[in-house]
């Protein structure tokens, strides 16, 4: 295969114009013609018959000692016959007998190439190389196909020359004893033959006579129209890739197995042999798209036991300077192991993707592979942009990089951030993290990282909200809010460890905000706006913020305004009750922790699974209950507290159960339980990081001293 700069060189901009479609690039169909033409301008060139020519497939043969077998036949004479002085010869298959060679390979086990080159198995014996270089003339020159061929070409005759030396069995004997004698041992090797036509000529190869050329195609083509229950799938229609009307078939081969008869899908009363109607394509546009395999291949990579297949392409009709960069980025996947096709094209076209005026794309598939040639697609888009996963990472850092998470943020003084970081939960802290945030969108981890698990020996389904998810931010389609609450929710429920799952929360409530701020959620119902606006969290509250070091109660009243005031999904009162009632959980769980040294707290009394509307007010009034009884006993040991210690979260419980009760609320309960997980984590993590302040810290208003500490 060409490099990109070769690949320049051998096709200058007009004569790669030349080779490009007429036709807009607007369909899944297109991208893999495309990429088939390029391959095959890479490996086998230009010309009638390169898209059917597989030289790839032998590159590691080229150079190497003993890789060619050839039979010569002679047909100069009254009959055709071995050449009399060097019947077969053993040779090095070198770089310029490639495209003489004609080599076209046919992937079945037991079948004979298409062509009449023939590779063999790997380090095959010297005994059956030698049965399969008598197939040439045995097996290859009299099949069906080959044989219609031969009847309707002018030089028929020399595929009937060697149909003709093939019967005598003292001639195939020949064949045997010279393989193995010229063979110093196992080898793998193409099989060919090379034929003399006139007598004192050259022997020719069969890439140098047309009558070879259009055996080898009419064979490949063969398999096109007839396979499995259909024996003729063929006929005249319109080209879905070219447009044109011409000869179509039905059962073409296809890198991702759409349209196939062994596909998952039934069609009741599909006739095989009429499967050119629904999807005619070309021959020759059929065959193109074969060719596309590797390069789809390389595109592809593994997550949520799936295949996610992430193909580039440019909207419309690619220009040459577009298409060059469009092969080195294939190409680049094809040589690359260590990383991933996205990582791969972040790099290469992420910060140039202003300079193509919004034509990249890319087509995205989640594919599940049952067997060989059974596929489900699970999701598919062809609006795929490198802008938004781009998005989304900036919006995450954005997010981590505010007040609300980062722990030396100015604005938080001496408190610590109403959410927990740290750098082994990249999605709280992303900056040191070897995989950037876009990286970690396109690839899956994104989501991986959040999303329920699946069993890992299992199959991916249908219902997968992870791989749904991940193609919708992929095309830039937004995702209801109510999909990604339940999912976080289902992964919290699914936890197992004996502590609050802080950072999993932290990295959902982040994730949840980067996706809102970059557009990514929708409302699902009539309670919010269609497309949802993300939380900006740029400063403290400006009416509460201080300056001259005061209290730390007012301090923590200031910091929950703020966080109230600033977080867009905590406007619904109902929304914010939970919220409040998980941080009263989380403040007075840790209170108990830490001054009575509870191995039992009421974070382990009322798990996330425990809250539903119906117990909304009794787990409330247990933990306010808790809550002045600890008060008193503050008050007792001369901490100044008029009201209780955590009255600014009280008010604020009291104030929205008051507006209606907790068990007619519309939130549904998994943004209940998730807006209360949420709230516990920030009450777990409101403390001050300032060592002076104790439980008994001055408190000048209604609000309670520091208690979390």
């Amino acid at each position: 295969m060409l490099d990109p700069d070769e690949f320049h060189e051998e096709y200058p901009p007009k004569k790669l114009e030349d080779e490009l479609p007429e036709r807009p690039i607007s369909s899944l169909r297109s991208i893999q013609h495309l990429y088939g033409r390029l391959y095959t301008l890479a490996t086998a060139g230009g010309g009638e018959y390169a898209a059917y020519l597989t030289p790839d497939q032998a590159n590691d043969l080229i150079g190497t000692e003993e890789s060619l077998i050839v039979v010569r036949v002679d047909l100069s004479g009254e009959r055709p016959t071995l050449d009399a002085d060097d019947p077969v010869r053993v040779t090095q298959y070198t770089p310029d007998r490639v495209q003489s060679i004609a080599h076209c390979k046919f992937s079945a086990a037991r079948g004979i190439d298409h062509s009449v080159t023939h590779r063999s198995g790997r380090n095959s014996d010297p005994e059956k190389l030698a049965r399969y270089a008598c197939e040439r003339l045995t097996r290859w020159a009299t099949d069906d196909v080959v044989q219609g061929v031969a009847d309707e070409h002018p030089d028929g005759d020399i595929i009937r020359g060697l149909a003709t030396v093939g019967e005598d069995e003292a001639v195939l004997d020949r064949i045997r004893e010279a393989v193995q004698t010229e063979l110093g041992g196992s080898t793998t090797a193409l099989l060919t033959v090379q034929v003399r036509r006139e007598s004192g000529a050259d022997y020719e190869w069969p890439g140098d006579l047309s009558v070879f050329n259009e055996a080898m195609r009419a064979r490949k083509l063969s398999k096109l129209v007839s396979k499995g229950q259909a024996t003729n799938s063929s006929g005249e229609a319109t080209d879905l890739i070219s447009g044109e009307r011409t000869r179509t078939v039905g059962t073409a081969e296809d890198p991702l197995n759409y349209f196939l008869g062994k596909q998952m899908e039934k069609f009741p009363g599909l006739d095989p042999d009429e499967a050119w109607r629904s999807h005619p394509i070309s021959e020759d546009g059929a065959v193109t798209l074969m060719n596309a395999e590797e390069f789809v291949d390389a595109c592809s990579y593994r997550t949520f036991n799936a295949d996610v297949y992430y193909l580039p392409y440019f909207l419309g009709r690619p220009t040459p300077e577009e298409t060059y960069n469009l092969y080195a980025a294939l190409h680049g996947v094809v040589q690359e192991d260590d990383l991933t096709p996205v990582q791969q094209f972040y790099d290469r076209f992420g910060e140039h993707e202003d300079e193509f005026d919004g034509r990249l794309r890319f087509y995205v598939a989640a594919v599940m592979k049952h067997q060989m040639s059974r596929f489900d697609v699970y999701g598919e888009t062809l609006n795929g942009q490198l802008h938004y996963p781009t998005e989304v990472g900036k919006r995450h850092e954005g997010v981590t990089g505010s007040w609300v998470f980062d722990d030396d943020h100015e604005r938080n003084g001496d408190r610590t951030p109403p959410m927990p970081s740290y750098d082994e939960a990249p999605l709280t802290d992303p900056f040191e993290h070897p995989q950037k945030v876009h990286e970690m969108v396109a690839s899956g981890s994104y989501l991986y990282r959040t999303f329920p698990f699946t069993d890992e020996d299992t199959d991916a389904t249908i219902d997968d909200e992870r791989i749904d998810v991940h193609v919708s931010i992929l095309a830039g389609d937004p995702v209801p809010r109510s999909q990604l609450v339940s999912a976080y929710v289902e992964r919290l429920l699914d936890w197992d460890g004996e502590r609050v799952p802080e950072l999993l929360i932290a990295s959902q409530f982040a994730q949840l905000c980067a996706l809102e701020n970059a557009d990514l959620v929708r409302a699902d119902d009539d309670r919010e706006s269609t497309l949802i606006d993300g939380p900006g969290y740029d400063t403290m509250h400006p009416e509460t913020a201080r300056t001259d070091g005061g209290s730390a109660a007012l301090g923590r009243t200031e910091k929950l305004e703020s966080f109230l005031d600033q977080t867009d999904g905590l406007d619904d009162p109902e929304r914010r009750g939970a919220f409040l009632i998980g941080a009263l959980v989380g403040q007075v769980g840790t209170y108990q922790q830490a001054y009575h040294d509870r191995s039992t707290t009421v974070i382990d009394q009322y798990p996330i699974k425990s809250m539903t509307k119906t117990r909304v007010k009794r787990i409330t009034q247990e933990v306010i209950d808790k809550d002045i009884v600890y008060s008193r006993e503050s008050a007792k040991k001369g901490s100044n507290i008029n009201s209780t210690m955590y009255s600014e979260i009280t008010d604020g419980i009291v104030e929205t159960m008051a507006e209606r009760d907790p068990e007619k609320w519309d939130i549904s309960t998994d943004d209940l339980r998730f807006y209360y997980s949420l709230g516990v984590t920030y009450g777990m993590n409101d403390r001050s990081t300032n060592e002076q302040d104790t439980e008994h810290s001055d408190a000048d208003t209604a609000d309670a001293s520091e208690t979390n500490e």
